[in-house]
């Protein structure tokens, strides 16, 4: 009897060594792809076609400026155009132990607005991207657990240690470059948003996605944001990333 309870006890043991090793390599898989994609800041035109389920298209445009890197950073997107969304603007504060703090500003009203942490799940200002999904989160938000390889990428489950929409989400990430090649993300009711990042390119030495696509499950609607004049480690200033700056420059 002894010798059986040791026995159970060793495999026991052996598992749970096992798991914490695979969950170790998933976190270091994904603490790779964050190290190599890390920049001081950033600034991109961003061009977004917004296609509805009866393939109607609604094009929009934005400037996205971040900076500080992952759960430390700062950013602010601003619509330029069509004119009836010029102006509207999101700043978001990325915090690296909790969600982040949010702001829009809608010059038809002429004030900002607070988002609140139970709204973080709705569309942004008619795209198919919510609030949390604008948000950058840090590698340690999250725990890990590495799945069998699909397409010669790894796969990873990850799931959230602070408040989200999502219950988990699973990771694509090629092998050779460290770089996220779709994510889905799951809630109670199943899968809910589908991202895949394409036409990859080198900037700055670091693998950029040019076209992200967001697939809005059960809208059956989805939005393509194609990167212009993307450019990392530029001079941006501290005040721009403020309430005060939303009013600002509206």
């Amino acid at each position: 009897m002894n010798n059986r309870w040791r026995a159970r006890r060793l495999a026991s043991a052996a598992l749970l060594v096992a798991a914490m090793a695979q969950a170790q390599d998933a976190r270091q898989i994904v603490e790779e792809a964050q190290k190599r994609s890390e920049s001081a800041s950033q600034r991109y035109e961003g061009i977004l076609q917004v296609i509805g389920a009866e393939n109607r298209i609604a094009t929009k445009r934005w400037v996205f400026e971040r900076l500080g890197s992952f759960g430390r950073s700062k950013a602010l997107l601003r619509f330029t155009a069509p004119p009836e969304v010029k102006g509207v603007a999101l700043l978001i504060m990325n915090h690296p132990d909790r969600a982040s703090d949010q702001w829009m500003w809608r010059p038809a009203i002429g004030r900002e607005q607070r988002i609140a942490l139970q709204d973080r799940s709705t569309r942004f200002f008619g795209t198919d991207f919510s609030f949390e999904d604008l948000e950058e989160r840090d590698v340690n938000q999250f725990d890990y657990k590495l799945l069998p390889d699909e397409g010669g990428q790894w796969k990873i489950e990850s799931r959230p240690r602070k408040p989200s929409q999502y219950s988990y989400s699973y990771l694509w990430i090629d092998k050779s470059k460290y770089t996220i090649r779709k994510a889905e993300m799951y809630n109670k009711s199943g899968l809910v948003r589908v991202i895949d990042y394409r036409d990859f390119a080198q900037v700055r030495g670091i693998w950029t996605a040019r076209t992200t696509e967001v697939l809005d499950v059960k809208r059956k609607s989805r939005t393509i944001l194609k990167f212009d004049k993307l450019e990392y480690d530029i001079p941006l200033k501290e005040d721009l990333f403020t309430v005060e700056a939303l009013r600002r420059e509206s």
